[in-house]
């Protein structure tokens, strides 16, 4: 049964392939039909459906109907999911080049004056102290 469906979803793809492939384009591209048809619709006339726009029309019917039969088919006989057979990975520690253990020293924000008093007075240039 299985090999039946695959050969007519086989032969249905190439027929609609084929069919799509020889039909002709429009009279015209989007631009030339707003201003050059007399038809009132704003894409122009629809006219008569050929028998290659019926071929492909039965044909992408006939595609999606065995599409959806091969799915069905080949999914009802299994109870599992993809994923069954996907072994995961082991966890991997991450060494982290910071300590996080403690917690930082605390910065002071810029424009805030600092509860440090420094060590030494800078000293200044041409004084007397300097050698």
């Amino acid at each position: 049964m299985y090999a039946l469906v695959i050969v007519f979803h086989i032969v249905a793809s190439l027929v609609l392939i084929l069919v799509v492939l020889l039909q002709s384009g429009k009279a015209g591209d989007l631009a030339a039909t707003f201003g050059s048809t007399g038809s009132q619709t704003a894409f122009g006339a629809r006219g008569a459906a050929t028998v290659l726009t019926r071929a492909t029309t039965v044909c992408a019917v006939i595609f999606m109907v065995t599409s959806l039969t091969l799915a069905i088919m080949f999914t009802k006989g299994s109870n599992g999911t993809v994923l069954e057979g996907v072994s995961l990975p082991e966890e991997v520690p991450i060494e982290s080049p910071i300590d996080l253990s403690t917690p930082p020293a605390e910065q002071p924000v810029a424009g805030q004056p600092s509860d440090e008093q420094p060590s030494e007075p800078a000293a200044e240039e041409g004084s007397a102290e300097s050698p």
